[in-house]
């Protein structure tokens, strides 16, 4: 009856173990992860899309980047452009532009490309509106440490 208990109690063991495997490998194949749907890039690498900005209520705090962010700096926060590009954002109702360097993660809403801060966004007439459609135009990706 023992080597039969301990039987039963190995191939417990072994079900148990084997469900646990099935559900990580069920269950991985489930998380949130979503590529970033590219929006109206043309093949010069540029971007057409929705910018908005932020400003006071950030100011002060740090970055995704580790920088401390100020409303008053040509600074922009991008979802995959590598901190410390330098990209030119036109405001494609007005033509105006503004040089910034991506030192943030964002937009976080959708249908939204980049956040200007409130020194850039002023730049290209975007205070007002609060959104604007615009061209995004990497003019140098950082150099590598």
């Amino acid at each position: 009856m023992d080597t039969h208990r301990a039987k039963h109690l190995i191939f417990r063991k072994s079900c148990l173990a084997y469900a646990c495997l099935l559900a990580t490998a069920y269950f991985s194949g489930c998380s949130s992860y979503r590529p970033q749907r590219r929006l109206d890039t043309h093949p010069s690498g540029a971007q057409n899309g929705l910018a908005s900005w932020y400003g006071s209520r950030f100011d002060g705090r740090k970055t995704a980047s580790g920088q401390i962010f100020s409303k008053h700096a040509l600074t922009a926060a991008h979802r995959t452009l590598p901190f410390g590009t330098i990209v030119r954002v036109t405001n494609r109702n007005n033509g105006r532009q503004v040089i910034v360097t991506i030192n943030d993660r964002g937009p976080h809403r959708k249908g939204r490309i980049i956040d200007l801060s409130e020194a850039a966004a002023k730049r290209i007439g975007l205070l007002k509106t609060g959104l604007a459609p615009v061209r995004i135009e990497v003019l140098r990706l950082p150099q590598p440490p």
